[in-house]
């Protein structure tokens, strides 16, 4: 899979993601001992040490073992500097070997002296195989890890641009038809658009409210208490108090707008008709209960009419609220309080939570 596979990321991304790959590679390997100075001058070193350390200990050690002490120079060669300052390393520890103590001094030709040396020659091939193969499968999947994480955090800045772009349309939106209320001069089409604009407002709160979460599930309490802050702003009530119960929910980017926008209703239904001419109270509430989310809305004003069925009203609010609920797949309903008015929203909670 290779950056061809995602269109849709920018020039931009693409330079991202390849600095970030270069820099991790980099970070993950030994780079200094693989470039050809080092690497092989290590080599050398490895083997001079190797030697010295048999030469010392020669009397210590019992015949038959010329190359105890090369076995692990050219092993840590291999792993840290490659294959070629590998191979370097056992070529000068078999002659090193050959030289001093197989056979006769110097390089002894007898048949056994050729089955010793074939024996390291198969050993040392092996240990360099396998090590610089799996050096060489281990890069390769860090470069795989990091080019994947750096695709994954591209995706989520891309979610965030179009997160943010929504957000700002849907603002243009609002704005406008603000502009249009305030050039009408019907009062019920200034109001019918003052409503759609403040809707379109809330629904671009959400949006940004969810890019602020880094696309996250947005906490319930802090969302609800944005919004009806801003309900009590709009509708100048400072004699009206709004509790938000603390709640460990979070709302997921599907059902965020949705309940948001019930919330508002309810809230801005209570201000409007509950508290005629007196103070009052409004409490918020979500929990959950038998695998089903509950929002309730509970005033201490007037309370509904009698026998108040909410899918008979012509309130262009209920029909929303009501058209939100079955997006919820969920169940509305508006009851008596007592005292005061009880708003209840009821839907599944969401799978992933």
């Amino acid at each position: 899979m290779g950056l061809r596979d995602f269109p849709y990321l920018t020039k931009r991304h693409h330079r991202a993601i390849r600095t970030r790959e270069s820099g991790r590679s980099e970070a993950l390997n030994p780079v200094l001992f693989r470039r050809p100075l080092y690497g092989y001058g290590l080599a050398v070193c490895a083997w001079l040490t190797a030697l010295g350390v048999r030469m010392a200990l020669a009397d210590w050690f019992p015949p038959g073992f010329p190359y105890l002490t090369f076995f692990p120079a050219v092993v840590v060669i291999a792993y840290f500097c490659g294959l070629g300052p590998a191979v370097l390393t056992a070529v000068l520890s078999g002659l090193s070997a050959w030289w001093f103590w197989i056979g006769a001094p110097g390089f002894d030709w007898s048949a056994a002296t050729g089955l010793a040396l074939a024996f390291y020659v198969f050993v040392v091939a092996v240990d360099i195989f396998f090590i610089v193969g799996m050096n060489a499968a281990t890069d390769g999947l860090k470069r795989e890890v990091a080019r994947n994480a750096a695709l994954a955090e591209s995706r989520d800045l891309l979610l965030k641009e179009v997160q943010h772009r929504v957000s700002n349309n849907i603002q243009v939106v609002s704005s406008l038809l603000r502009l249009e209320a305030g050039m009408t001069r019907d009062e019920t089409a200034r109001r019918v658009l003052s409503e759609a604009a403040a809707r379109t407002a809330l629904i671009a709160k959400v949006q940004r409210s969810l890019l602020d979460a880094d696309g996250a599930a947005a906490p319930f309490d802090d969302l609800a208490r944005r919004l009806v802050a801003d309900a009590l702003e709009a509708t100048g009530r400072t004699d009206v108090t709004i509790e938000v119960e603390r709640a460990c929910h979070a709302l997921t980017a599907e059902e965020a707008t949705p309940v948001a926008l019930i919330l508002l209703e309810c809230v801005n239904n209570a201000l409007e008709h509950a508290f005629p001419g007196r103070p009052g109270r409004i409490d918020v509430r979500l929990y959950e209960v038998d695998g089903e989310r509950r929002l309730e809305v509970r005033d201490d004003g007037a309370g509904p009419p009698p026998a108040f069925d909410p899918g008979q009203s012509r309130s262009l609010g209920l029909r929303i609220v009501l058209g939100l609920t079955e997006q919820l797949r969920g169940r509305f309903s508006l009851m008596e309080g007592s005292p005061g008015a009880l708003c209840r929203l009821t839907y599944p909670r969401p799978a992933d939570h």
